[in-house]
């Protein structure tokens, strides 16, 4: 039964997660400002072209992703109060044993970009002791490369047989997934562009709320033809 339910919760979350992915580009438009891309603008999408080449062109990380997969199960469980031990990293897989879990801790490495974590974290505390913050580029750059690491990585263990998406079952955990993601990119442009947090959540209700009415008049439209049809199919057998 929780796994039927799980289903038909994904199901009903598809049209969230259209509203979601076109709150999402227009939300990017208006981050760029109106005076068009700035450097560090340039320089996040720089990052994300640079992995993008480095993933076509060279042998992937594996091993680095499974670290930062399993650190990113043990955070996240130590945020819930559980115990990680017992870190195994290779390049077939890896491990960490937890005392406690739940949907959150199992489906993190999936939508929290943990080495793009650790490059904020390293920037804040720059920042707490130099101000302004300097190379700010630079920054932006390490943001945008660890990001498409996350994505692409991401992209990639889906396409497998991965326990933890199999635990809460694939269409679930993948529009959870996408929808954590889409969230979590939203508040980055929020705190740190034009794009305010108010504007953010405006759009993410305008256009989910927009995908919801859409499915339902498609759907009032084919009860309606069914029943019509139904209705047509009934008034020949009576003649």
């Amino acid at each position: 039964m929780a796994n039927f339910l799980r289903l038909l919760a994904g199901v009903l979350l598809l049209p969230a997660c259209w509203g979601m992915g076109r709150a999402f580009f227009d939300s990017v438009l208006v981050a760029g400002g109106a005076t068009g891309f700035s450097p560090e603008a340039v320089a996040l999408l720089g990052g994300k072209a640079a992995f993008i080449l480095c993933w076509m062109a060279l042998s992937h990380p594996v091993r680095t992703y499974v670290l930062g997969h399993e650190l990113t199960h043990a955070m996240w469980g130590l945020m819930f109060g559980a115990v990680p031990s017992r870190l195994r990293v290779g390049e077939s897989g890896g491990s960490v044993n937890l005392t406690k879990s739940n949907m959150l801790i199992t489906l993190a490495p999936y939508f929290f970009p943990f080495y793009t974590f650790v490059v904020v974290v390293a920037a804040l505390v720059t920042y707490a002791f130099v101000r302004p913050l300097p190379w700010l580029p630079l920054w932006m750059f390490m943001v945008g490369f660890t990001w498409a690491f996350h994505v692409l990585f991401t992209v990639e263990t889906l396409t497998q047989r991965q326990p933890d998406v199999r635990l809460y079952g694939r269409v679930f955990s993948w529009v959870f997934i996408f929808m954590a993601n889409v969230l979590l990119v939203l508040v980055w442009l929020a705190s740190t562009t034009p794009l305010g947090f108010a504007e953010a959540g405006m759009s993410v209700a305008h256009h989910v709320a927009a995908a919801y009415c859409a499915v339902a008049g498609a759907a009032a439209s084919a009860f309606g033809w069914l029943r019509s049809l139904a209705a047509g199919a009934a008034t020949g057998e009576a003649a």
